[in-house]
This record gives structure tokens, sequence and C-alpha cells, in this order.
């Protein structure tokens, strides 16, 4: 004599009509996948290869590498799911609880996906920007669906150049990081040359060459950022009152620090700076009352050097003759 559980019946059931359905023959549809799948590949590299004899910019092919690549990923999706939209129907309870496991085992990829999805959308920016995700800084060579890839700036190498190293960050982090765009909007950054000039020197004398310097050098960039200030200004709020070069004067402990402050193009930071700098040096050089300054110690003997009003008795007074 056999007993039941209804429990166990009810269990018995429903894998008994599931996944029949589920691993059951599905070849037709399987084949009809494959061709869907083939067919899209040929014509994709059909569409490349005349992209490729008719367009020489580099830039346009890999948008439409990449263009047609998204392109048939979605046409694709879409004929699959009308193959299988019947097995989807009759399966629907497996496969809602296969996509909950894999949304839960996945969430990492799935919000990398939903940050594709907000690049594209809100152009945080774009290919060939150079940007800075959180502690990571390059130049934008590739966005994919789950990650972009940068051309490392920085790090060990000075003035933002580039390291030759290729960095993929996850698009996710483009919700969690602060994201700094170097070009977009208004591609011109402010840079400094701080020069130190001894306490003894000409600091006016200084102050002009170094001035008549940067006017030289960065006069025609400034003369474009305006240009590109009046389209900047109507997507963001900027206020900008001065855009030419300017040299700021201050005082620190081993002399006078004066600023040379401009604006220039990212790329273009350290080449602009070093031919500020020779040209620095060699009319400094020319200076007969101008010296730079570094880090040193002195003796400063107040009633020897000190203004005349301001300087101590001499000789040192000795206690006697203030006691009398």
């Amino acid at each position: 004599m056999q007993t039941s559980v209804p429990g166990l019946q009810m269990a018995d059931s429903v894998a008994s009509g599931l996944f029949p359905e589920v691993l059951g023959g599905h070849m037709g549809q399987v084949l009809t996948t494959l061709i869907i799948a083939l067919v899209l590949v040929f014509l994709r590299r059909g569409i490349l290869s005349i992209v490729d004899r008719r367009v020489e910019d580099r830039t346009l092919r890999y948008k439409w590498s990449k263009g047609s690549a998204y392109a048939s990923f979605l046409v694709g999706v879409l004929l699959v799911l009308q193959v299988w939209l019947r097995a989807i129907q009759s399966v629907g309870t497996f496969l809602g609880l296969v996509s909950a496991g894999l949304a839960i085992a996945l969430k990492d990829l799935v919000a990398d996906l939903a940050g594709w999805i907000f690049i594209l959308w809100r152009h945080p920016f774009d290919l060939g920007d150079r940007i800075q995700i959180g502690e990571h800084a390059g130049d934008v060579v590739d966005i994919r669906i789950f990650a972009i890839t940068l051309m490392e700036i920085g790090n060990w190498v000075g003035a933002d150049q580039s390291t030759g190293r290729m960095i993929h960050v996850p698009n996710a982090m483009v919700f969690t990081q602060p994201l700094a765009n170097y070009t977009a909007g208004f591609p011109f950054l402010w840079n400094e040359v701080p020069v130190l000039i001894t306490f003894e020197s000409d600091w006016r004398r200084a102050k002009a060459l170094m001035q008549e310097i940067v006017d030289e050098l960065a006069m025609h960039t400034s003369e474009e950022a305006e240009q590109h200030l009046r389209h900047a200004a109507k997507r963001f709020l900027i206020h900008y009152t001065k855009l030419t070069p300017v040299v700021y004067t201050s005082v620190q402990d081993s002399g006078v620090l004066l600023t040379a402050r401009y604006l220039t193009v990212p790329r273009q930071r350290r080449g602009t700076a070093q031919a500020i700098w020779e040209r620095i040096l060699d009319a400094f050089q020319a200076a007969e009352d101008i010296d730079l300054a570094y880090p040193t110690q002195r003796l400063y003997l107040n009633p020897l050097e000190g203004k005349p009003g301001a300087r101590a008795p001499w000789p040192p007074l000795s206690p006697e003759s203030d006691a009398s």
C-alpha cells in the first residue's frame, strides 16, 4: 500500500510539466537563432568593409564600428525574442525566477549597463575627451556596454601627459564617483607658473618681464577662449570677467613669489609651461638686479641692516646701564 503526500504530488506535476518545456526539443528555434546571428554578423562585416574603403577618418570609422555593433545587437535581440516568444510564455515562471536570481548575482553588470545608457543619453563625455573619474584620469579611447577605456595620464608622469597604460573603468562609476571633463563645454584650463625671487631683487621689473612673456605666448589663447566662452555661457552659468594672462604677487619665507596665470589647451599644458619658463630664465639671467630664490638660512643683524627708525641700539646696552 502506497501513501501519497499532496505537496509532493504538486511538485512532481510542476516539474513534469515545466522541465520538458525548458529542456525539450526546440531545434527549430535554435537553428533560426543561429541563422539570425550569422546573417547579422556577415551584414555588419559587409557594412564595415564598405566604410573602411570609403572613409579615411579614424574617428568616423570607429563610430561606424560601434554603431553597427549596437544596432546589430539590438536587432538580433528583438528577432530572437520573436522566435522564442512562445517558449518564453510557456516557461514564464521559470524564467522569472532565473532572471531574479541573475539580477541579484549580476547587479554590478546591470549597474554598468545603466551607466552605459546614461553616457549615451546625457553625454557627460564623448570619445576623445580628457576626463577624470574618481582617481583615474585619461583620454577616452573606447566606450563599451560595461566599461569605458582611458589612455591614462598623470600618475608617475608629470603635467597630465600620457603614461601609455590603458585603464578600463566600469560604467557604473559615473553614478558613484565625481566626473571631471577637461575639454567639454569650455575647452581651456587655467595654468600657473610660480617663480620665486629674492627679497633683494627688483620685483617690479621681474613682474613686468613675466607679464610681457605670458602676454606674448598666451594672449592668442585668451582670444580663442573668449569665443568659446560665449558658446559655453549658453549651456553653463560661467562668470569669467578676465581671460587675459596675469601675474600675481605674494610673499613667501624665502622671497617674493610671482605667479603667472594663463589659459591653455589641456593637452598643451606642459609645453606652454616649458616655453614660459625658458623665456623667464633667459630674461632673469640677463637682468643684473633679479635673482631666483631658494630655501636658505641667513643671519639678519637688525642694528646694521634694519631701517634707521627700527634699528636696535648698537652696541647693545648692558644690564648695568639699564639699571642706572
